[in-house]
């Protein structure tokens, strides 16, 4: 626990620079973290506090290549159109992704060309949250509050009960659905409003054994990434 302690430490004072410089003994120690069967009890994740659970996750993903997010975010993508409920959906909610989070930009072009409705976050100030707003081309984008590109002000709202998809980036997942956002509740309050399917995104390594709850936080019902599309089960 010791070790651990002093990793945790030395994970979090690192900056995205130097993530890459962590020792092959630090790597392993940190898969062995978010392995159900690893050498510590997924009881550890269920103590550790969101930051903490952050700073692990985000160092995981920063040792990510390139080369590597690219590819995964493609296999990602064939799992994902390849799903009888992407081809069933006709209103879907994507989002314009962060650096560190898997591309599914091409399904934007995936769903125009297959007549779906689709839309993008957009931040609404009144509400603290985000609305549905339609867009019909790359051309309808603004840079958004955070700097993540989001439908102009013109483009129409729809009602976030009446999305039949949603496709729900996040830090970590685990496997009953419980996320980890980045910690502003932006799409815990969309979430709450949202009727249709919510299916998670990731990379592998942004699957863990337990991921902490409190009251205000979404499940979602399934969670996709470069190798599978995992069906959470309903909470009892």
């Amino acid at each position: 626990m010791q070790q651990t302690n002093l990793l945790l430490r030395r994970i979090g004072a690192r900056s995205l620079a130097s993530a890459a410089s962590l020792t092959l003994g630090d790597r392993i120690l940190i898969r062995a973290l978010f392995q159900p069967n690893g050498i510590h009890s997924p009881s550890l994740m269920d103590s550790a506090s969101k930051t903490e659970l952050r700073a692990r996750t985000r160092a995981l993903i920063r040792a990510l290549q390139p080369e590597q997010r690219h590819k995964f975010s493609e296999q990602l993508r064939q799992v994902m159109i390849e799903k009888e409920i992407w081809n069933r959906a006709q209103k879907v909610l994507l989002f314009s992704p962060l650096p560190d989070e898997p591309d599914i930009t091409s399904l934007l072009e995936n769903s125009w060309r297959a007549g779906k409705t689709v839309m993008l976050p957009r931040t609404d100030l009144t509400s603290n949250g985000y609305t549905a707003s339609i867009v019909r081309s790359l051309r309808e984008l603004r840079p958004g509050r955070f700097g993540v590109l989001e439908p102009a002000e013109c483009c129409p709202v729809v009602p976030l009960n009446q999305l039949d998809l949603v496709l729900v980036p996040g830090v970590a997942f685990d496997p009953g659905g419980n996320r980890l956002g980045r910690g502003k509740g932006f799409y815990d309050r969309l979430l709450a409003e949202v009727c249709g399917h919510k299916c998670g995104v990731a990379f592998e390594v942004q699957l863990v054994p337990s991921v902490p709850v409190e009251p205000h936080d979404v499940r979602v019902d399934s969670i996709l990434t470069p190798t599978r599309w995992h069906l959470c089960p309903r909470p009892v």
